[in-house]
C-alpha cells in the first residue's frame, strides 16, 4: 500500500516531455527521434560484403559501395550522372499497345507493366536523354533493369528506333548504358524482331558517320547482348558486371565442363577483347567525352541540336 502512494505522489511528465523520449533527457540539446522523423530505408545491404550502408553517403558515392561493387541504378539517376549538372531533354518514347499477343500469365501482363510503372516511373524499360557530356552533345539510352529486368520489348525497341534517328537528326553521337536479361517473353516474336530493328536503325547511325559507344552494365545478357549491346564502335564497362547470352549454369551443363572464375565479368572480357575498357561509375563522363570528342572531331553537330 505504502509503495502504491510512494509511486502517486512521484510528479508526472508533462505530456511532451514524455514524448521528447530518453535521448532529450540525457542529453537536453538533442531532439530525439521518432518513428515520424525517420525515413525508410535509412540504411542499405552491401551486397558483397553484407555491410549496412547509410543511404546518403551510398547516394554520394553515386550508388557505389566502400567495397567497389557497382549497384543497379535507374533511369533517372544514370542520365543525371551522365549529363553536365544533371541537365538534358527527355525524348519521348512511343506508346505501343500493351498487350499485343494477349499473353496468358498467372498475372496478366498489363499489370505487371502496370507494377513496374509505379515502381520505377518510367513507361518502359528504355529512356532517352539529350545533353551535353562534359560539353559535347550526345544522344543517351539507358535501360532500366528495375522495370521487368530491363527486357527488350516493342516499346524498348521503337525507343531505341526513335534514339537513333534523333541522334542522326541532331548529328550527335549515340551512347546506350545497357542492362538487361534479355527479349520480354509477354511478347513472344514481337520482342525478337527488336534485335533486327535496333540493329537496322544502327545502320542508320553509321551511315552518317556518327559514333555509336556501349556501356555495358550490370547485368547485360540475352538477346541484348546478341544485338545492339556488342554493336558498338567501343564497348566500355562497369567494374564486374555480368556481361554474356545465357548463364554460367546453363553453359557448363551443356558443354560439361566448369567455367573458369570471373567468367562473364568485365575484366574478364576485357583480357579476352569483348570489351575495350572497364570504367568506374565516377569516371565515365570524362571518359566518355573524351572519346566521344575524339571520334567527332572535325564534324561539327548539326544545327538541329
Amino acid at each position: 500500500m505504502a509503495m502504491a502512494e510512494q509511486r502517486n505522489d512521484k510528479p508526472n511528465r508533462p505530456p511532451a516531455e514524455r514524448r521528447r523520449g530518453w535521448l532529450s533527457r540525457i542529453a537536453p540539446g538533442v531532439r530525439g527521434l521518432t518513428k515520424k522523423d525517420t525515413p525508410e530505408n535509412l540504411w542499405v545491404k552491401d551486397p558483397d560484403s553484407g555491410e549496412m550502408l547509410y543511404r546518403p553517403d551510398l547516394e554520394a558515392a553515386l550508388w557505389v559501395t566502400p567495397s567497389g561493387a557497382h549497384m543497379r541504378i535507374g533511369s533517372k539517376l544514370r542520365l543525371d550522372y551522365t549529363f553536365d549538372d544533371a541537365q538534358y531533354e527527355r525524348i519521348a518514347t512511343p506508346v505501343v499497345p500493351d498487350d499485343p499477343l494477349g499473353f496468358p500469365d498467372d498475372k496478366p501482363y498489363p499489370e505487371r507493366l502496370k507494377a513496374a510503372r509505379k515502381t520505377t516511373g518510367e513507361q518502359d524499360s528504355m529512356a532517352v536523354g539529350y545533353g551535353h557530356i562534359q560539353g559535347q552533345p550526345t544522344v543517351v539510352i539507358v535501360q532500366d533493369f528495375a522495370f521487368m529486368g530491363g527486357s527488350l520489348g516493342m516499346a524498348a525497341g521503337e525507343t531505341f528506333v526513335v534514339a537513333a534517328k534523333e541522334a542522326v537528326k541532331r548529328g550527335v553521337p549515340l551512347v546506350i548504358f545497357t542492362a538487361s536479361g534479355g527479349a520480354r517473353m509477354q511478347e513472344g516474336t514481337l520482342s525478337l524482331m527488336q534485335m533486327a530493328r535496333t540493329t537496322l536503325a544502327l545502320n542508320e547511325v553509321k551511315a552518317a558517320g556518327l559514333p555509336y559507344i556501349v556501356v555495358l552494365t550490370d547485368p547485360t545478357t540475352g538477346g541484348v547482348t546478341a544485338s545492339y549491346a556488342m554493336l558498338g564502335d567501343v564497348h566500355l564497362a562497369e567494374p564486374n558486371a555480368t556481361i554474356g547470352f545465357s548463364g554460367r549454369r546453363v553453359i557448363e551443363q551443356t558443354i560439361r565442363e566448369t567455367l573458369p572464375p570471373g567468367f562473364q565479368r568485365s575484366e574478364f572480357l576485357v583480357e579476352r577483347g569483348m570489351v575495350d575498357q572497364v570504367v568506374a561509375r565516377k569516371d565515365l563522363p570524362e571518359k566518355l567525352s573524351s572519346i566521344l570528342k575524339t571520334l567527332m572531331m572535325g564534324r561539327e553537330h548539326s544545327k538541329a541540336a
